[in-house]
């Protein structure tokens, strides 16, 4: 894996970490309200193989690992599961849920944002402590609850706010993340119309996020705009890219195309 030259990049000054604490309870709220309105087995039209069921043991049992991976502190790698134990739901889901979800919190407002723990982005020089898995967790949870709003049929956008945080720390770390690009060099631009903008830098390398759009440095083989919960939800690939009213696409198609298939989601 390569080092993002996005690195030593700080992360948006907009939210900090007891910003990230809200709103990770406030979406796995949100996430629990939507699966109660959703047939427990409804499908997950962001994750067909999934059910509203599994949509919620998925994030509970992500919650719980992140809670055990802060309480570890520093480590070179992940907790055993003889740290982590039995992490199936109960037959109460629900509660077993909210419980999750307070394991997380309380082992984060335990750490603080700065003690040091695994995380899997760390070899590619972003902070691998406690305030980023809160940064990483808010958009595990914001994705998911729109998910479960999605099978419950009733969707909502992401707060602003929320959406540009989570937009900025997709592609810093999770596009930083990524090896190679495995086509032709590029620029790929992204403008939330709340304001922030961001150029991917797509080379053999991999990917480097830098803050600002077009006019801010070469110009880019493609732009995407359009408010920052469209732009995320299409990074995502729960919500078109192209052929809608919400996001406008000026470039090349092909390579907007390409960027959102590149990296794996889950």
């Amino acid at each position: 894996m390569t080092t993002s030259r996005s690195s030593q990049t700080p992360a948006s000054p907009e939210l900090r970490f007891t910003d990230w604490l809200e709103l990770i309870e406030e979406r796995s709220t949100v996430l629990r309200e939507a699966a109660r309105a959703a047939p427990v087995e409804a499908r997950i039209p962001g994750c067909p193989d999934w059910t509203v069921r599994d949509l919620l043991t998925h994030v509970g049992q992500v919650q719980r690992f992140w809670a055990a991976t802060v309480a570890a502190g520093p480590a070179v790698r992940p907790p055993s599961d003889g740290v982590l134990g039995d992490r199936m739901p109960g037959d109460d889901l629900p509660s077993w849920s909210a419980a999750s979800t307070v394991l997380l919190l309380d082992a984060l407002r335990a750490a603080g944002p700065d003690t040091g723990c695994w995380t899997w982005w760390a070899e590619s020089g972003n902070a691998a402590t406690s305030g980023s898995v809160a940064r990483h967790q808010v958009q595990e949870a914001a994705v998911h609850a729109r998910d479960a709003q999605e099978a419950a049929g009733v969707t909502e956008p992401l707060p602003p706010a929320l959406a540009a945080d989570a937009l900025d720390e997709f592609l810093h770390v999770g596009f930083g993340s990524m090896d190679g690009w495995p086509h032709a060099p590029a620029r790929v631009a992204l403008v939330a119309d709340e304001g922030p903008a961001w150029t991917l830098i797509l080379d053999t390398t991999g990917a480097s996020a830098v803050r600002g759009g077009p006019g801010d440095g070469p110009e880019p083989g493609a732009t995407l705009s359009g408010p920052a919960s469209d732009l995320l939800l299409a990074l995502y690939r729960r919500a078109p890219w192209d052929g809608t009213d919400a996001l406008r696409l000026t470039g090349d198609p092909a390579l907007v195309r390409q960027l959102v298939v590149w990296p794996p989601l889950g």
